[in-house]
């Protein structure tokens, strides 16, 4: 995992980035990871190419919330996004890692160990959820 805080976005990531928000929105995001200290964008390489990456936004209190993660379609079902996660808790030394997300990756978050409360429709007809792991309890 290496951080990414370059001028340009490397384009292998911010094609990642597009699975985690919609394209119009890419270099926005990649500003604020430039602008705040206490945001982070990682990424993950195999082959000397990202294929995976996660952004992150550190609070007080050793806790950060992610506010991006993807996974090369052709890489899913490996553990990469486990293992940006766990790289996560341990490079900040965190005791809690939240997310808010769509039905879409609900399971993913469910499936290594995450709490996780609907928040109901925040937008019509999109329900929402928030994902939190605290460091006690081992990401599976």
């Amino acid at each position: 995992m290496e951080e990414i805080y370059t001028n340009v976005l490397p384009g292998s990531v911010k094609e990642l980035l597009a699975y985690a928000t919609s394209v119009s929105k890419i270099d926005a995001e990649y500003d604020l990871y430039k602008q705040h200290e206490n945001r982070k964008l990682y990424g993950y390489k195999l082959n000397n190419k990202f294929i995976g990456c996660i952004g992150i936004e550190l609070t007080e209190q050793q806790s950060c919330e992610i506010k991006q993660i993807a996974v090369s379609p052709f890489e899913r079902r490996a553990g990469i996004g486990k293992r940006m996660i766990d790289f996560i808790f341990e490079k900040h030394s965190l005791s809690m890692i939240s997310a808010e997300t769509d039905q879409d990756a609900v399971n993913f978050y469910k499936n290594i160990g995450f709490t996780i409360t609907s928040l109901g429709e925040k937008y019509p007809g999109v329900e929402r959820f928030w994902c939190e792991c605290l460091r006690t309890e081992k990401v599976k």
